[in-house]
């Protein structure tokens, strides 16, 4: 998942700075793109542990 997500959000990203320098911006294009990476954010830090993880576990 993560070698098919990591070019994805590459991608999204490359075509929304793209956008921001055309003359003619088309904002929706850019929002789809922000929204991509963002959720490609949201799934790749949904596997990162916590850092608190083993202070909760010491205190039970």
């Amino acid at each position: 998942m993560k070698k098919f997500l990591i070019p994805i959000m590459t991608i999204a990203i490359a075509v929304a700075f793209y956008q921001q320098s055309v003359p003619k911006k088309n904002v929706y294009i850019i929002v789809i793109a922000i929204v991509v990476f963002m959720f490609g954010m949201l799934v790749l830090s949904a596997k990162t542990p916590s850092k608190n993880q083993s202070k909760k576990e010491e205190d039970v």
